[in-house]
């Protein structure tokens, strides 16, 4: 971040800390790399992104009368924290519980950074039964590689049930909708009010997280989210927009659907057709970030097609 653009970024976050009626006297670090900012339209929302480390998750709260509800809790523990401190230094309130949206580790890991400082954290139960696996194969990614910055033991959120309901935390209320298959085996869409926070269903200026291959149940979990009607929708990863970051996911998946189908997809992966594959799509979308997820997920569109 530049430093006239960090010091104009740092003064919003004062004057609002001052509104909210606190002491500006207390001390919190600035993030190291890391980017904190308020929705454009509703400053009850505001977003923190993770430095590159943290493979730039982004994590949100929501403000209400009484507290804050922050949805996914960041890959690294650090950033867990840092994400708690600059959400309640930005508002002066409280955070008052958590979500976690789907079984991967960039939203559940620092579950029990949350439950340490008294926050409870709540998921479905279908993402909540699919984390101790999912858990057990990223450990044996990234835990050598990030320790002590990633959890050893499971991070396991509480459940707040199986179906569509209406939940309340801190004077908010919102509606977490159960859905199924897209980016993870299960998903839970947040919505509040003409926001739709949506995880990795929704990857802004980012090549999506392919790894299940299931892309014809993740149009689906789309579809199900424009109906929804929404005015903001705040994603995994990339900067928050309008309805239109759900066409353009749309238009992502059918391309990369397009193009497998394209090679003629049988037996087990063809290494060359899916070098092709992403070259093609790395020549569409130059702007995308994290190519090589596309390494890691479109073998796995390619078994599924291939079936």
């Amino acid at each position: 971040m530049r430093a006239r653009t960090r010091s104009l970024w740092f003064a919003t976050i004062t004057a609002a800390f001052i509104a909210a009626g606190c002491s500006t006297t207390q001390q919190v670090r600035l993030p190291d790399h890391a980017v904190v900012t308020l929705q454009p339209g509703d400053a009850s929302v505001g977003t923190y992104v993770a430095k590159p480390r943290g493979f730039s998750t982004s994590s949100y709260w929501i403000e209400g009368p009484q507290g804050l509800i922050v949805v996914d809790t960041q890959f690294l523990l650090s950033s867990a924290e840092e994400l708690i401190n600059w959400a309640e230094f930005s508002t002066g309130k409280r955070v008052v519980a958590g979500l976690v949206l789907h079984p991967n580790p960039d939203k559940f890991n620092g579950v029990e950074v949350f439950k340490k400082r008294g926050i409870p954290v709540y998921t479905s139960e279908q993402v909540r039964m699919l984390i101790p696996t999912v858990h057990e194969d990223r450990h044996h990614w990234f835990y050598e590689r990030f320790k002590p910055d990633y959890p050893n033991s499971v991070p396991l959120p509480e459940s707040f049930g199986n179906k569509t309901q209406t939940l309340s935390y801190g004077g908010v209320e919102l509606k977490a909708h159960v859905l199924g298959a897209g980016c993870s085996e299960a998903h839970v869409v947040v919505e509040h009010r003409k926001h739709v926070f949506v995880g990795d269903l929704v990857a802004s200026l980012h090549h999506s997280w392919l790894e299940i291959g299931k892309i014809d149940e993740w149009l689906k979990r789309l579809d199900y989210i424009q109906k929804l009607e929404p005015e903001y929708v705040h994603p995994g990863r990339g900067p928050s927009g309008g309805p239109e970051l759900l066409t353009r996911q749309i238009a992502y998946l059918k391309k990369v659907k397009e193009l497998i189908l394209k090679e003629r997809p049988r037996g087990e992966p063809n290494e060359a057709a899916i070098a092709r594959v992403q070259r093609k799509l790395e020549e569409l979308y130059t702007s995308y970030g994290h190519e090589y997820f596309l390494e890691i997920g479109l073998p796995a569109v390619w078994a599924a097609y291939a079936k």
